[in-house]
């Protein structure tokens, strides 16, 4: 294959900007801390003053399988990844006020993630002009695309972490991370589709 074709789908699917003064920090529900790591950091440099970590659990697991990563830090049970990336935040010593609540999300992914995270922003009258996300680096085209449509008045910058071994330098080097990549790209199409449908009938 073309190594231009690899490098146009890199591009597209590892989202990664500088940190820019915001609003809020986002985090879409998932198992791995790395992302919860990042947002700490990044709010411990003044980036942002407030977290909101989003999710229940994944429907296909039914319940919260704990982190994936780091069980020595991060071992225990918890109810929801909210309780998960709460944890986390927490142990980095983000102050438990700055940690904004939504576990709920549960049935469409980060779609979910992103609607319910505008139900709490909206209720707490929060204005959300500019946002950063924190997520995993190969889910981040995803992540920028859905929260721009649920916030289509809000600037995202996209600070993720690398996770499950995957990079935008080697993903294409196993079968798992190529698995993985391409079906973010399909699913990129899948969920933008009535955003697209939207738009279309408005212009």
């Amino acid at each position: 294959m073309n190594m231009n074709i690899i490098q146009d789908i890199s591009n597209f699917i590892f989202v990664d900007d500088n940190p820019e003064k915001s609003d809020i920090i986002f985090i879409p529900g998932g198992s791995w801390p790395e992302p919860s790591e990042r947002a700490a950091h990044l709010w411990h440099e003044q980036y942002a003053p407030l977290i909101l970590p989003s999710g229940k659990y994944s429907h296909k697991n039914g319940r919260f399988p704990g982190t994936q990563t780091k069980n020595e830090l991060y071992g225990g049970t918890f109810e929801t990844e909210w309780d998960f990336m709460k944890y986390v935040l927490l142990k980095k010593r983000v102050e438990e006020k700055a940690v904004l609540k939504e576990d709920c999300a549960f049935e469409r992914g980060t779609y979910d993630n992103a609607l319910m995270s505008k139900e709490v922003t909206d209720s707490l009258g929060l204005s959300v002009n500019k946002a950063i996300i924190c997520c995993k680096a190969f889910h981040a085209r995803r992540c920028l695309m859905i929260y721009s449509w649920i916030y289509p008045k809000t600037k995202f910058l996209i600070c993720p972490s690398d996770t499950e071994n995957i990079t935008k330098e080697n993903w294409f080097n196993t079968p798992f991370g190529i698995e993985k990549v391409m079906a973010e790209v399909q699913m990129c199409g899948q969920n933008l589709k009535p955003a697209i449908s939207v738009y279309r009938d408005t212009v």
